[in-house]
């Protein structure tokens, strides 16, 4: 089977070296990238089960990509481990976790001795994301000494994953550049500071009541004492529980940015997604992309709640989304192989006779992020000096982490006695940038005297102004009081087209009138960032307006980069002279059509696995809540091993408080769990240290 590698993209650069280490996996010899993660080079090579669970056989495979669960459990060279955050090794020998792992035999005494370290800190952030990285900045600008723990190879947290260009203000937090550049250049402002020490690969996995907090520090257990801490550890993805929700092939949006964006594996060949949010609608983009096929997104609201240029921006490319829908069933033998949408009513009930079936081998669920605050939780108990900031705060758009990063860290100064003050303007952007999408509205009109002209649809309120700071005339204007407002063209332009090419939203077109008046054909210049290949010169295209709907047909005229806006494309298209301010994309791709009413097998809901480690169904909670009459998630879990799975919880437990809440139950009556130290599992040998015999 050839590899399922991406061999081009519109952002991302492509490793066209022939390094590659050799392992195996069930006795067949592979190849893998140099540090590729074990999941990932499994997925190169087609396969996406790794084994099957101890209870009822089930197929198991990727699921997090981020070694928070278990379902990608392999064994290697004798030992389970986590495939996602384990890189492959020369002559590695991976097998299938096919049942319980066998327990090595002791072959040698192991002595037990030596010191665990502790290291002094000032400061200890946990957690180099967005936030992270902009608040050890601050920081180690006034000085501060300061330790920042990331459990990841590098710094950057989702900022690695996110190829698409920020909103928000291009002064202040970097709008209109990708976030894998943001990423890149706050990562080198920390490692520049010597006051600044990294701890990469190093998750942090408990805070105790001595004021101790416990890292996994490159394998090896540490102890960290910090006189403050801040927890700027990001969030973690919420799911669904539905039938077949637990097959392989069914996973987060940020596993699978993690395996096409960081890892440039194209894991699918047909791509569904449940969820309108921007964490769904961006998933989309990336997908096509990596040249991957978007069969269509669901969205259970009857709008979706993510930015509209998002939206539109898909639509124009010819994704359907289906609002007021939810996902009834996902089928397959082993694998993803269908699934099963329906509207919904008001009060989210499927509604009979609305079922649809689409062939698809991926299932991506975006609805929604929680925070990662159980290391807060803990360090709060126990009376310590805690901050948090960015997601582990509040839940927002990277642009607000990064802002939130900057003010904890002059709270943090303040505490400490430096003479700082939080600027008020630094609260206001916060607030603006942690601030929902505005109430839609029509477009401002376009100019009717102008030869050249842009066409900003930006139909809704959201925090971005790099069009406005782009424009070299500045006659693009925001004139409300607040970034929040809608951006306006009102003078002249000199159709540079840099307004074009630095909208985050890709929302804005270029028009010129004067092109071709003997034949009554207009210019039109879009932005692109589709594959190379996508479109041609001298092609013939459909043309689409703001929300997708068919204009026309165009020419492809010139494609050229942009001089202001690295790794966009600027196409232009011959159009009619009446359609040029109609035209806002182009189509690449026909919506499959859906088939109402389809016939599909009846399925109890009962079978719904909630907890995955586990596999517990959701009819054994009901029975055992109302067989009880329990009002504590403590309870369900010492009575049916929920959430005491390798994820700690961690993907289970809102989906058992959604079925208290199913079942008539008031979410303020039932006790949550205990979270408890460690937060991820720690394998016995990070206790060893060196000098002991092992």
């Amino acid at each position: 089977m050839l590899e399922a590698r991406i061999k081009k993209h519109p952002i991302l650069s492509i490793d066209k070296t022939s390094a590659s280490v050799t392992f195996t996996f069930n006795g067949k010899k592979l190849t893998a990238k140099p540090g590729e993660m074990i999941s990932s080079a499994l997925f190169a090579h087609g396969i996406h089960i790794f084994g099957h669970h101890k209870k009822d056989k089930s197929p198991q495979g990727m699921f997090c990509a981020n070694g928070q669960c278990s379902q990608c459990l392999v064994i290697v060279d004798g030992i389970p481990v986590k495939s996602c955050i384990t890189p492959v090794k020369e002559g590695m020998e991976v097998r299938s976790l096919d049942g319980l792992p066998t327990l090595l035999k002791d072959d040698e005494v192991v002595k037990i001795g030596g010191e665990i370290p502790v290291v002094d800190t000032p400061v200890l952030i946990i957690g180099g994301g967005p936030a992270g990285m902009s608040a050890a900045i601050e920081l180690g600008q006034m000085g501060i000494y300061c330790i920042i723990c990331d459990d990841k190879q590098e710094l950057g947290g989702k900022l690695s994953l996110q190829t698409h260009n920020f909103f928000g203000s291009m002064r202040d937090c970097f709008a209109g550049s990708r976030g894998i550049d943001i990423g890149y250049d706050l990562a080198s402002l920390v490692n520049e500071n010597k006051n600044l020490e990294v701890w990469t690969n190093s998750p942090v996995v408990g805070v105790f009541a001595d004021g101790l907090v416990g890292v996994v520090k490159d394998g090896s257990y540490t102890l960290v004492k910090p006189e403050r801490i801040l927890v700027t550890a990001g969030a973690r993805e919420k799911t669904l529980a539905f039938h077949g929700c637990d097959l392989p092939g069914v996973y987060g949006a940020g596993a699978f940015q993690t395996l096409v964006n960081r890892d440039l594996i194209k894991p699918t060949d047909k791509l569904f997604i449940v969820g309108g949010g921007n964490v769904g609608l961006i998933g989309a983009y990336h997908a096509l992309q990596a040249g991957i096929d978007v069969i269509g997104i669901v969205e259970a609201l009857p709008e979706c709640g993510g930015y509209k240029v998002h939206l539109d921006k898909i639509k124009r490319l010819g994704i359907p989304v289906y609002t007021s829908h939810t996902v009834l069933r996902a089928e397959g033998k082993d694998h993803l192989e269908r699934v099963v949408i329906s509207e919904i009513d008001n009060k989210f009930r499927p509604i009979k006779g609305t079922e649809a079936v689409f062939e698809a081998d991926t299932l991506l669920i975006a609805v929604g992020l929680t925070p990662v605050n159980e290391l807060k939780k803990q360090a709060e108990e126990f009376g310590l000096k805690t901050y948090a900031a960015g997601d582990a705060d509040i839940i927002a758009e990277a642009s607000a982490a990064m802002f939130s990063g900057r003010i904890t860290a002059r709270a943090v100064l303040k505490d400490m006695g430096y003479d700082v003050e939080v600027p008020p303007e630094w609260e206001e952007m916060v607030n603006i940038l942690r601030s929902r999408p505005g109430p839609v509205k029509e477009s401002h009109l376009f100019p009717k005297d102008k030869a050249v002209y842009p066409i900003i649809r930006c139909a809704q309120e959201i925090p971005c102004n790099p069009c406005m700071e782009a424009c070299v005339l500045q006659s693009i204007k925001i004139k409300e009081p607040s970034m929040m407002g809608r951006p306006q063209f009102d003078g002249d332009c000199l159709g540079c087209a840099q307004c074009v090419a630095i909208c985050p939203g890709l929302a804005i077109t270029l028009v010129d009138k004067g092109y071709d008046k003997t034949k009554r054909t207009a210019r039109v210049v879009i932005p692109w960032e589709m594959p190379e290949g996508t479109i041609k010169i001298g092609q013939e295209v459909t043309t689409t307006g703001l929300e997708g709907e068919i204009i026309g047909k165009g020419k492809v005229i010139a494609i050229k980069e942009s001089k202001w806006q690295n790794r966009r494309l600027l196409v232009s298209l011959e159009v009619p002279y009446n359609k040029a301010d109609l035209v806002a994309g182009i189509r690449i791709k026909e919506p499959r059509s859906k088939k109402i009413g389809a016939t599909v097998k009846q399925i109890d809901d009962g079978e719904v696995i909630i907890c995955r480690c586990e596999r517990v169904a959701k009819s054994d909670i009901i029975d055992y809540i109302k067989k009880t009459g329990t009002r504590d998630v403590n309870a369900v879990k010492a009575a049916l091993r929920v959430g005491m799975g390798p994820c700690g919880g961690k993907t289970c437990t809102e989906l058992i408080m959604r079925v208290f809440r199913e079942l008539g139950i008031d979410l303020k009556d039932v006790e949550p769990p205990v979270d408890r130290p460690f937060t991820q599992e720690v394998p016995l040998k990070a206790f060893l240290k060196e000098g002991d015999d092992q």
